[in-house]
């Protein structure tokens, strides 16, 4: 069984920060693409950053310059810095991650439940 764990979320003021972790945690026996996606209300679900394992990152047009993404291979976890939020960044933020399981074939993705960020005054 594997699980992503995501916490951090809640509400900001606009301009203000916030930091999302996720921690993978079960049987695992490597980790690809780690990532976030959002999901506005009564939008779909868009990419938001991802990191693959060997350093590669990919943000989203809309938070380049004010997001960063990390990873700790060591803990399977993988962090968002969200700096300068503006309301239109409120959405369930889920994690995402691609994992090979113990005693597995192939990758496999997997998603956290999610976690709200509000960002108003």
């Amino acid at each position: 069984q594997v699980q992503l764990v995501e916490s951090g979320g809640g509400l900001v003021q606009p301009g203000g920060s916030l930091r999302l972790s996720c921690a993978a945690s079960g049987s695992i026996f490597g980790v690809n693409v780690m990532g976030w996606y959002r999901q506005a209300p009564g939008k779909q679900r868009e990419l938001v950053a991802t990191t693959i394992s060997g350093g590669r990152i990919n943000y989203a047009d809309s938070v380049k310059g004010r997001f960063t993404i990390s990873r700790d291979n060591a803990k399977n976890t993988v962090y968002l810095q969200m700096n300068s939020l503006k309301p239109e960044d409120t959405a369930v933020y889920y994690c995402t991650a691609n994992i090979l399981r113990t005693g597995g074939l192939v990758y496999m993705n997997y998603w956290g439940k999610g976690t709200l960020v509000t960002v108003s005054s």
